[in-house]
């Protein structure tokens, strides 16, 4: 069985290090970089099936080498960063990171969450239905493209995977819990709205642009995709 390839991108090289021996004892192929653009050309030369990536960065931020990661691949990216705060977060995330892991951190949770993103992109490319549809909503599968009609609409990773958990269970009332160990893999402690808000945006993004009702709230239970009565 082929073993999955990570790439580290990480300045701090004891870290990096620790990292990669930790990664290998678990039987992962590993390759470290420990500067933006040398894990750009790492990332291309290697092809790898997930990354490790820090924040603060030099030669290029670790913003910049996702941006540029995700113009070409939707390999799952997670941050490792000092940095905390929630606007940090929120940039790694909104240039296309799958998850976040601040230093210092245990080991046995940046495993935890790469066998998770690793597993929901096995999941995707497994599924033996390559359309979903929803109305006049249709998810390509494969390509990750979601359409209202003809029109594509542009989703952030997150935002499509929810779209896509929403309308595999369409029609079954799902509560915020199951949503975040399905979509997110574990829940955010202290962040009990995450779901809520990933709602709004999609919300924002296809029901109120197309002014039709596609997801819909059970007060104090859960969301689910509503088809054709």
């Amino acid at each position: 069985m082929k073993s999955d390839k990570v790439l580290i991108v990480e300045d701090e090289v004891k870290l990096a290090r620790f990292v990669e021996l930790e990664l290998k004892h678990e039987g992962y192929d590993v390759y470290v970089a420990n500067d933006g653009r040398d894990g750009l050309n790492k990332f291309y030369d290697e092809k790898p099936d997930i990354v490790l990536l820090d924040l603060m960065l030099p030669e290029l931020s670790g913003i910049e080498v996702c941006r540029r990661i995700r113009k070409t691949s939707k390999v799952p990216i997670i941050m490792l960063t000092a940095k905390g705060e929630t606007m940090d977060k929120v940039l790694g995330l909104d240039s296309g990171a799958d998850d976040y892991v601040t230093k210092p951190f245990a080991i046995e949770e940046v495993l935890a969450r790469m066998r998770v993103a690793l597993k929901r992109v096995k999941s995707f490319s497994e599924n033996s239905e390559t359309v979903m549809t929803l109305k006049n909503l249709t998810i390509d599968i494969a390509r990750r493209i979601v359409k209202v009609d003809n029109e594509e609409i542009e989703l952030t990773k997150r935002e499509f995977e929810l779209l896509y958990y929403l309308v595999k269970n369409k029609n079954i009332v799902i509560s915020r819990d199951q949503i975040l160990n399905n979509v997110w893999g574990y829940d955010y402690i202290g962040e009990t709205n995450v779901v809520d808000v990933y709602i709004r945006y999609l919300r924002t993004k296809i029901d109120d642009k197309y002014n039709t009702k596609y997801i819909h709230t059970i007060r104090g239970v859960g969301y689910f995709a509503k088809d054709e009565e």
